[in-house]
């Protein structure tokens, strides 16, 4: 049987507080009576976990969106994990650090870069003080994938990660959790998320299959 490890962080928003207002309403005919709950939703694109297309950056915007994603980019995708110990502030990870870690070349149409270990929260190192160099985000796309699950990306400094990938059309999962639980090597990853056309960045569900 498959083991199954939720990836997704908890319903937490990176500008501002997800505001969610649950609604009831009587509802009652000659035949039945009950009460139906709706809910009112605001809620940032940065939510908890979040997957970007490349069209978060308006200047590489390929005409990927959350409806009209191919479903083999999502479902149960083959994606490689390479697991690093890293820890706040530890600076730049190159290509030969990733290449070392995995033992080779990526070659799954997914990757999950784990690096820094078992840090539990997103929020638990100084933020973007361990990132991806350019010679990491350059081996990244050389393996030609397009899903790229990270806990890591940019530097303080800001030096383009994401328009790098974005531009290679490189898509990204942001602030994922629980990827110390899944074994070096290969797993399948599925990213669910409403159908929502036109939006190119939001909360997503994200699990690994081992």
């Amino acid at each position: 049987m498959s083991e199954l490890v939720d990836l997704t962080w908890d319903f937490i928003g990176e500008r501002y507080a997800p505001d969610i207002r649950r609604e009831e309403t009587a509802l009652q005919s000659g035949l039945t009576a009950y009460t139906g709950v709706t809910y009112n939703m605001n809620h940032d694109g940065m939510s908890g976990t979040y997957i970007d297309f490349p069209g978060h950056i308006a200047q590489t915007d390929n005409g990927l969106y959350a409806d009209n994603c191919p479903l083999d980019m999502l479902y149960r995708v083959p994606a490689s994990v390479i697991r690093l110990a890293k820890r706040s502030g530890e600076g730049a990870v190159n290509a030969d650090e990733l290449e070392q870690a995995f033992g080779g070349k990526v070659t799954t149409p997914a990757l999950i870069i784990n690096a820094l270990a078992d840090a539990m929260e997103p929020s638990d190192i100084d933020r973007r003080s361990v990132y991806l160099d350019n010679s990491a985000i350059q081996w990244i796309i050389d393996s030609r994938c397009k899903l790229l699950v990270s806990d890591i990306y940019e530097s303080k400094a800001l030096h383009g990660v994401f328009p790098k990938l974005f531009g290679a059309g490189v898509s990204t999962v942001c602030m994922p959790v629980n990827l110390h639980k899944l074994p070096v090597g290969t797993v399948r990853l599925t990213t669910l998320f409403a159908k929502m056309p036109q939006v190119t960045q939001l909360p997503c569900r994200v699990v690994a299959e081992f």
